[in-house]
Parts: structure tokens; C-alpha cells; sequence
């Protein structure tokens, strides 16, 4: 069973046991061995400080604190941004999703070869990458 990569959203509702995430999802991700744990790219860091800053997002400890456990080796698989991920978000169609947060995300899945744990309908919809499901993967 590969790990997926976590859309931003996800990631941050799995870290805060939201129930906006199903029951399946949450056992799943949990249940990934420490060997092979879901994957984040670190541009999802740069994301929840931003949803911080902009009083998206309410965290019950620091900013610091909070990321620094929610993207530990025990938690997650931190995937840096390198050439290969800029490349493969090159090569995704221009009219897809203008975000480039989520065109990194998305990026990061391509290039990896893992699924893409996402809510994101526009995502969903392009089609442009394979969607994880615990009922599936």
C-alpha cells in the first residue's frame, strides 16, 4: 500500500482530528508503518503559517510548535521542493488550478508516482493526477 501525499487541507485536518475527515481516511493515514509514512510537501509549511498569518486558521499552540511536531519523521514524510517537482509542475496544463501551492502538491504526487489525498474539487476534476481513497489504496 503506498503512502499518499497530503493536500494541505488534509494534512491539517488529520493533525488537528477534524471531523471534516472520514473515519476510513483517519485509520488509514495512521495506520502507514513509520517506514513509510504519508508524504507532505514542504510547500504545505508555507502554506499554514500563511492561513496563521491571515486568521484562517487557529492553531491551540504556536505556529513553531505546532509545525514542527505536524511535520516530524513520526508524522509525515517531509518531500522538499527540487527540480524534478518544479519540472513536473511545468508540465501540468496551464489552465489547471492557478494556486501554485496546489500545483506543487499536485506536482509533488506526479513526480513521486503516489496518490493525492485531496478534497479539492478543482483537482479532482482536471484529472491530472490519481486520487488517493482508503477504501482503495
Amino acid at each position: 500500500m503506498k503512502p499518499p501525499v497530503l493536500d494541505t487541507h488534509i494534512w491539517v485536518w488529520w493533525m488537528l482530528g477534524d471531523s471534516r475527515l472520514k473515519a476510513s481516511e483517519l485509520r488509514k493515514l495512521d495506520a502507514f508503518p513509520r517506514s513509510q509514512r504519508p508524504v507532505l510537501s514542504e510547500i504545505s509549511l508555507w502554506e499554514v503559517a500563511t492561513l496563521v498569518d491571515l486568521g484562517r486558521l487557529t492553531l491551540n499552540e504556536s505556529l513553531d510548535r505546532w509545525l514542527r511536531i505536524a511535520s516530524a519523521p513520526a508524522a509525515v514524510t517531509l518531500q522538499l521542493l527540487s527540480p524534478e517537482t518544479m519540472s513536473a509542475m511545468n508540465r501540468l496544463p496551464k489552465e489547471f488550478h492557478r494556486d501554485p501551492a496546489d500545483r506543487i502538491i499536485v506536482a509533488t504526487a506526479n513526480f513521486l508516482g503516489l496518490p493525492l489525498a485531496t478534497r479539492d474539487q478543482k483537482i479532482i476534476d482536471a484529472k491530472v493526477v490519481e486520487i488517493w481513497s482508503p477504501d482503495r489504496h
